[in-house]
């Protein structure tokens, strides 16, 4: 929970872009040409049933390499990354309601391939697009894990938050970090920022390039996007089995009082169940890559028994 809060205020700061930052990292086994769409771009690698992954604000499919090659000799990995994320064309996403075009293309894709129902992965941003997608299409899902994700996001500032009480803060987060597009800003301040959605020096910097590469325009409507969706009232609607990973660290509110913040937040989906991390940042799967990699196992063992 405290990464979370903490990734609240450190928000402008991961989607400004980095000084000097490297490109992103390419997927970790030799995929499929890219298919872009108006929204996304996807590739996929290896075999078997399918696995799809959305990564989160400002974060390319590099974020799932460690997934990518403890699954890929057993599954076919859908990659998903929003156009404008990691340096490519942000083609559609420079016009309101990216997330809703993400939605619209995954839906496309995977009818015109015929793939599904799948097992859905996504990581915050990510993670509420999944929620997005299970409810608005519900027999092409067959299990969600959400990766230290929130259906409101703006409940870590106010736990009373309504959308039209989010508005106002969401659009003026959306214009400061837009305008950052064409300029540098100092790599102090990113770093320190960074920081606090991360444990380890080595995710820290993954993460500096990342939001480099990403285009703030695009950051920073689906920034908007995330701020002003409240999925709460969808999770009903989901079928298909939940599994939310929430990192903790004893140093901050500890276990027990960050699962019963998540327990709350996913109050209204009485499938979902918790698979906790300790010791870890938002970006869980760089800081506990072992610990996220048998959530996953499990994720996947559990939905295939159904």
């Amino acid at each position: 929970m405290r990464m979370l809060l903490l990734a609240a205020t450190a928000a402008l700061a991961l989607a400004l872009p980095a000084a000097a930052a490297p490109a992103a990292e390419p997927v970790a086994a030799p995929a499929t040409p890219e298919v872009r769409l108006p929204h996304i771009s996807v590739t996929t690698v290896g075999e078997g049933p399918a696995v799809v992954f959305i990564p989160g604000l400002s974060s390319p499919r590099a974020t799932w390499d460690s997934a990518t090659a403890q699954l890929q000799g057993h599954h076919k990995l859908v990659l998903v990354q929003v156009n404008g994320f990691a340096g490519d064309d942000p083609g559609a996403n420079l016009q309101p309601g990216i997330l809703a075009g993400v939605v619209a293309d995954l839906h496309a894709y995977l009818e015109r391939e015929k793939a599904g129902p799948v097992k859905l992965v996504g990581h915050s941003m990510g993670g509420l697009v999944g929620m997005m997608f299970a409810a608005a299409h519900p027999e092409q899902v067959s299990a969600l894990m959400i990766v230290d994700a929130l259906p409101f996001f703006p409940v870590l500032m106010d736990p009373n938050a309504t959308v039209e009480q989010a508005k106002p803060i969401a659009a003026m987060m959306r214009d400061k970090v837009a305008s950052a597009y064409g300029k540098q800003v100092d790599p102090k301040a990113v770093e320190a920022n960074v920081k606090s959605l991360a444990l380890k020096p080595a995710s820290l910097e993954k993460m500096k390039a990342w939001a480099g590469a990403a285009d703030p325009r695009v950051t920073a409507g689906a920034l908007y996007d995330d701020m002003i969706t409240d999925a709460r009232p969808l999770l009903p609607a989901i079928k298909a089995p939940i599994t939310v990973v929430v990192p903790w660290s004893a140093s901050a509110f500890g276990r027990e009082a960050t699962l019963a913040f998540y327990a709350k937040q996913y109050a209204g989906a009485a499938q979902a169940k918790f698979a906790d991390i300790a010791e870890a940042g938002h970006f869980v799967m760089l800081d506990q890559p072992e610990a996220f990699a048998a959530a996953l196992d499990a994720f996947i063992a559990e939905g295939s028994n159904r």
